[in-house]
């Protein structure tokens, strides 16, 4: 045997093994805007763009569920960001600049820089793209001069515009003219406006508000667009006296707009493309949106958009198109009155109707929100409700209530976090200068401890949003960390620049000053002694003492580190056990009870911040550093498990989440929080817990888990709990340990609204339900029921003082909501009474005949004395009134408002929606039941809808829960599978049985997959034994094994299948039966595995040269060939055959995508397939050209791909007659997936998520990966995780044609 090439493919298996990321993304909070600098948003097309302080987040319209998505941050910048700019005329690219006097052209597509400026003389404060003057951005600071940088071409570089310099005045702010070619316009601080143009006499300092002339105030320009409709005027905002209307060229005032007077300062300003002579403002005091009409000078109209001010605003250029359903038109918004499709003219007396003009504002607050308002509808697109606009330095999960998560950052506040929405809930007042650390308050007293950088310390009623105790000991010195202890409520320590650490009590009596030689920015009180804290000094010391003595000398010092020490962290696990972060980029171990260090953990190249031990698994150690990564280290032999690179700037702190220990979360500089899951780390554990494993190889001690090189056990308090727990009970113990050990591996997101519908399904008595589960997706049965007493809530709710959190809506938005609620659950006559309530009888009138008729003519006796005014009502009474379900579903599912759409039609299935009989008919009672059964099928139909939408969202375990909603357990299977929720998928499986059965068994198949490998054949083979019927499964697993003869032998004896030497026997038997399957099975396990090859293979071409052949009677023998052990099939001796196998499995790898609807793997496949035929000396039954008609073929029927193609595209050509038939014959071949649900792409949770540094280019589309990446067997060629999940399914060898197997599971 060839032992080299046996040691390469091992050696090489381990290395893969470490390359592919094991810990994954599965969350992630967005920075808010910036509030310091003018040009911080821009838009272009179907995206927009706003600047936090240090990173750049790039939004995009989904055309399909017309709704936008982050879909890239950039953050090359380093210092604040003062500026962007989109080019005109290259949707891709955007210029953006930093106060570290830096310009950066980035193009999204490719998430890369074009080009940089690296010393701008000064720091942009306002840049932008010339108009048509080809690669040329134009910035500019303080007074001038004007630089333009030609990024590209002949005349490349900088040069200075030849008379806009030596300003008297700084510069707030330029615009070029759209059309006018080098006519630019300057705004300064003194209010003045700076005037140029090729061709004529240049005005500089002109046109100051009159009210300044001959005075020396300032009061700068905020704002300054050009006229789309003329050459000369010009809108001017100034601080604080408005808004004006000029004439460049008359150098006159045309219009002053004036505001009432509470609304003095306008900040933003911007043109409405839509509807010309219309323009936006938005107030800086308070979030109010008005629009004008150049013809007058007041406004047409406002909206109270939020209780902040507004900062920055931009309307885009075309709004985005709505996706209209053939049954309905919805252009017509229900919102509006009927003017709204004509812009109306200006001269409209304030009380007729007036709509807003359609398009979407995006909107930027001051309080870091940011939103896109679509001002036709009058409602929010999108709205990310106030954002850390800083870097986040600390966050911590709430003990008690774990979906709650609190980040502190430099922008003075604490927010308060709920990490299954992502929204903020709480926010600190601010104002405290930089919050460097936060501590939650033991158990449930709903308190925050922060500590500032000039402010003190200081403690946060988080229910009741005020500050109660201040504590002021270190002066105006900045206190670095703040820790409150777990064990003793009412100790807190802080630790500061000063160089003491202090504790005291919550009432302030300070108990010890621990004074140290130099600062102190990390303290920790230890997990089992409450007496005992930690702290970590810039003298490079960690020092532990004692509270339970009176002296102020530490108990112990340790030295070894090389600078600062920073965080310190206390085992929760191991007594005496302590870790620290260094500037050195080291953490150190500690054992206090050794005085020693017990390792060293070296990878970082930058100093540590974050540090965290794992609750469970007492190895287990997590890091986060200024070189932008986060390392999972295994603590007892020191080695990085794995690294993550997602994030884009310096990790200051990592939590873990209280109730589910292997789910973590990070925040940074660049101001985002994400959250990542961990278990893929300790996965055989679950295998464990699936398996049925005694507890032994499932919970263990603290001694037996951290034996190097043992797999890992459970020691924490949630898996103890959960054993208590499961010892008590006496039935559905299985189910109970199958649900409880699944949601402690879950991340947040779903998994737990999974497991109570599951229990909804098995019959469990609504009683049991959780409080949450009306809040996520209800099974339909519930969904009407839950729905009604919540509006009734919403109507008798009183407001209370604090009772709604951050902007908490009025008694009125309540009755409203109340009102929509009970109106799409067919309750009309409540709804009509709620509207009569807020004064809108209309509304009220045009439903009421749904009630009765009787009833409607007692509401027109009530308003005799007004007549319905309009004939057009609004469409949603209108329609559940008339019993027309399916227009008014479709209305939803046509605007993306899926979730109403399934309100209405489960209403309808529940027979509260019914069309009015105006005569008494002769009813028979069939038409009712048929109409129930159309609306069943239509409420399958908006399900299914919604979950597509969050499964392409990254968020496989909501679209199951959509599935089990309407029982549809399968459809709830596959979602998982294609999500690759493997684990997850056999737990719910295994609680749902029969019906869940063919799908549980093909998982359990796919997972086996993944521990085919070195030390976990025994797992794999575990996995398999749950299948009933797996006797061929277990034959391939025993084929791939590679071992000595005996230790074939002793797996096969566990399989119960026969020894080598049996089997070489009933090999050659079945040969002689002319029995080809088991002749290749029993080849493969014998000693000789290669013979099966060449039976195999050359059965397969026997096959494809007959001309009825079908997938499903060759793909069974290459799949069991697919198992032959990988050190014989790499021998060279054995090229010609690997050479056929592997173009045999690509091709029908590629039948079999097509089967599944991978579209973006099956042009991969076949020109794989070709380019094997071509380098290697073959004899297949396979022609290249044939490979190339069939792909076009494909390419040309297949209506997703026509559907998806992009504008740039050729021209669609319709499939000719050749192409339809060789369609057809293809499809012949293929028949029906066996499995349903399966067919469409897979796509794993978070693969939505933007990493930030680490951009790979797949080696099948040339293009930047989205999402989770996987490397291929070189450690140098990458793929999207999904597209190596989908080749693995239809193709066993790896794309790079070496033989290895593809497993990424």
């Amino acid at each position: 045997m060839d032992t080299d090439n046996l040691e390469w493919y091992t050696k090489n298996d381990a290395d893969v093994k470490i390359k592919m990321s094991q810990v994954k993304q599965v969350g992630l909070l967005a920075a808010g805007c910036q509030p310091w600098n003018k040009d911080v948003c821009a838009a272009s097309g179907d995206r927009f763009a706003y600047c936090a302080t240090l990173a750049i987040y790039v939004y995009k319209l989904d055309h399909r569920y017309n709704e936008f998505k982050l879909r890239a941050i950039m953050s090359e910048h380093k210092k604040t960001i003062t500026a962007i700019s989109w080019c005109p005329h290259n949707p891709e690219v955007f210029a953006s600049a930093s106060a570290d006097n830096l310009l950066i052209i980035w193009n999204v597509a490719e998430q890369k820089i074009v080009a940089r400026l690296d010393n701008t003389k000064g720091i942009p404060a306002s840049l932008s793209w010339c108009w048509n003057a080809g690669d040329c951005v134009a910035f500019v600071s303080h007074r001038g001069p004007l630089y333009l940088w030609a990024i590209s071409g002949l005349d490349a570089g900088v040069t200075v515009h030849k008379e806009a310099h030596s300003f008297l005045s700084d510069i707030c702010l330029f615009r070029w003219h759209p059309v006018k070619k080098g006519k630019v316009a300057f705004g300064h601080t003194d209010g003045s406006l700076s005037i140029f143009q090729p061709g004529s006499k240049n005005q500089k300092h002109v046109l100051r508000p009159e009210s300044l002339e001959g005075t020396d105030e300032e009061d700068p320009v905020t704002a300054l667009e050009w006229d789309p409709l003329s050459t000369d005027y010009l809108l001017v905002a100034n601080l604080h006296n408005g808004i004006r209307m000029v004439d460049s060229e008359g150098l006159t005032c045309v219009t002053t707009f004036s505001f009432p007077s509470s609304a003095a300062s306008v900040q933003c300003l911007a043109w409405v493309p839509s509807a010309p002579g219309m323009f936006i403002t938005g107030d800086s005091q308070v979030g109010v949106l008005r629009i004008w009409n150049v013809s007058r000078s007041t406004p047409l109209d406002n909206f109270k958009l939020k209780k902040t001010g507004f900062h920055a605003l931009h309307v885009l250029n075309s709004p985005p198109a709505k996706k209209s359903m053939s049954s309905v038109s919805p252009t017509k918004n229900h919102h509006t009155s009927s003017t709204s499709e004509a812009v109306p003219p200006p001269t409209l007396s304030q009380n007729q109707a007036f709509s807003l003009p359609p398009g979407h504002a995006v909107c930027c607050f001051m309080d870091g929100g940011v939103g896109l308002y679509d001002m036709g509808a009058k409602k929010w697109d999108f709205l990310r409700d106030l954002g850390h606009v800083e870097t986040i330095f600390d966050c911590k999960f709430k003990p008690d209530d774990p979906n709650l998560l609190a980040t502190a950052s430099f922008d003075g506040t604490i927010k308060v976090w709920d990490i299954n929405t992502l929204t903020a809930v709480y926010t600190s007042p601010g104002n405290e200068g930089v919050v460097y650390s936060l501590s939650w308050a033991p158990g449930d007293l709903n308190c925050i401890a922060g500590a500032t950088s000039r402010n003190g310390a200081f403690i946060w009623d988080v229910k009741k949003g005020k500050m109660i105790t201040r504590f002021n000991e270190h002066g105006k010195s900045g206190i670095f960390c703040i820790a409150w202890s777990h064990k003793d409520s009412k100790r807190i320590a802080t630790c500061s620049g000063d160089g003491f650490c202090i504790i005291r009590t919550i009432d302030g009596r300070v108990l010890h000053k621990y004074k140290h030689p130099a600062a102190v920015f990390g303290c920790d009180w230890s997990q089992n002694n409450k007496d005992m804290i930690a702290t970590g000094c810039e003298d490079k010391n960690v020092r532990v003492y004692y509270l339970a003595t009176s002296s102020d000398q530490p108990l112990k010092v340790f030295t070894g580190h090389l600078a600062k020490v920073f965080h310190v962290r206390w085992s929760p696990l191991r007594e005496g056990i302590l870790c620290s972060g260094s500037d050195d980029g080291t953490v150190r171990i500690w054992d206090y009870t050794q005085d020693a260090c017990i390792n060293v953990l070296s990878g970082h190249t930058a100093p540590v911040r974050g540090l965290m031990w794992n609750t469970e698994v007492p190895y287990l150690l997590t890091s986060g550093s200024w070189d932008y990564t986060i390392k999972v280290w295994d603590t007892r032999d020191g080695t990085c498990l794995d690294t993550c690179y997602d994030h884009g700037a310096d990790v200051y702190g990592l939590t873990c989440h209280p109730s589910r220990p292997f789910t973590m979360a990070s925040c940074s500089r660049d101001s985002t929080v994400r959250l990542w899951s961990l278990t893929p780390l300790i996965a055989p554990l679950l295998v464990n817990i699936l398996a049925d494993h005694s507890w032994d190889d499932i919970i263990g001690n603290t001694d037996r888990a951290m034996v190097p090189g043992a797999t890992p056990l459970l020691c924490g308090k949630v898996s103890r709990d959960i054993k208590q727990e499961l010892d008590k009970l006496s039935s559905e113990v299985r189910m109970k340990k199958l649900r409880w050990f699944s949601e402690c591996f879950s991340p947040p997101g779903g998994s737990h609204n999974l497991w109570d519908l599951v229990s909804v399904i098995n019959g469990q008595d609504d009683s049991l339900l959780p409080q949450s589960y009306s809040k996520g997706i209800m099974h339909m049965k519930h969904l009407v029921r839950f729905k009604t007493s919540e509006a009734q809530e919403l109507t008798i709710v009183k407001m209370s003082k604090f009772g709604g959190g951050i902007g908490a809506p009025s008694k009125e938005e309540r009755l409203r909501d109340a009102a929509e609620i009970h109106l799409r659950l067919g309750q009309i006559q409540r709804y009509c009474e709620l509207m009569v309530e807020l004064g809108e009888w209309d509304k009220a009138l045009s439903v009421a005949p749904g009630v009765s008729i009787k009833y409607w003519k007692k509401l027109m006796q009530r308003r005799a004395d007004q007549l319905m005014q309009e004939e057009n009502h609004d469409v949603i009474p209108y329609c559940i009134a008339t019993g027309d379900v399916r227009k008014l579903v479709n209305f939803f599912t046509a605007r993306g408002q899926l979730n109403e759409a399934l309100l209405v039609a489960q209403g309808a299935c529940e027979g509260n929606i019914h069309v009015p009989q105006t005569a008494v008919i002769n009813h028979t009672a069939t038409t009712d039941s048929d109409d129930i059964e159309a609306y069943n099928g239509l409420l399958q139909c908006v399900c299914k809808e919604l979950a597509e939408w969050y499964f392409q969202d990254g968020r496989a375990v909501l679209a199951a829960c959509c599935h089990l909603a309407v029982d549809n357990t399968e459809l709830a299977m596959a979602s998982l599978i294609r999500g690759n929720e493997l684990e997850l998928a056999v737990c719910v499986g295994l609680v749902l049985g029969e019906s869940a059965n063919q799908a549980t068994h093909y998982v359990l198949e796919l997972l086996a997959r993944k521990y085919m490998t070195a030390p976990t054949w025994d797992l794999a083979a575990d996995l398999l034994q749950m299948i009933p019927d797996n006797e061929v499964l277990l034959a391939k697993l025993c084929a791939f094994y590679p071992g000595s003869s005996s230790e074939i032998n002793q797996i096969h004896k566990k399989c119960g299948l026969p020894s080598l030497e049996e089997c070489q026997a009933l090999a050659e038997s079945a040969v002689s039966e002319g029995d080809i399957f088991n002749a290749v099975k029993y080849y493969l396990l014998s000693p000789e595995p290669e013979a099966a090859l060449l039976v195999g293979i050359t059965h397969v071409k026997e096959q494809l040269s007959d001309s009825d052949w079908t997938v499903d009677s060759v793909h069974p023998i290459l799949d069991l060939l697919g198992y032959i052990r990988t050190d014989r099939l790499i021998l060279a001796k054995f090229t010609e055959a690997r050479s056929e196998l592997l173009i045999l499995s690509g091709y029908i790898g590629a039948l079999l995508a097509i089967r599944r609807q991978y579209s973006s793997i099956v042009p991969a496949l076949y020109e794989y397939t070709s380019q094997l035929m071509k380098r290697r000396e073959v004899s297949v039954p396979l022609q290249i050209e044939q490979l190339s008609v069939e792909l076009e073929a494909w390419m040309a029927c297949t209506p997703s791909l026509i559907n998806s193609r992009g504008p740039d595209d050729a021209p669609y050509t319709p499939p000719s007659e050749a192409q339809k038939a060789e369609h057809a014959r293809l499809l012949d071949r293929l028949q029906k997936e066996p499995l349903r649900g399966l067919e469409g792409p897979d796509y794993v949770t978070g693969s939505n998520l933007p990493s930030h540094s680490d951009v790979q280019v797949s080696c099948f589309t040339g293009l930047r990966i989205q999402g989770p990446v996987f490397f291929l067997e070189d450690g140098k060629s990458a793929i999207s995780l999904n597209d190596a999940l989908m080749w693995a399914k239809v193709n066993l060898f790896s794309p790079l044609g070496t033989g290895v197997r593809l497993d990424p599971f």
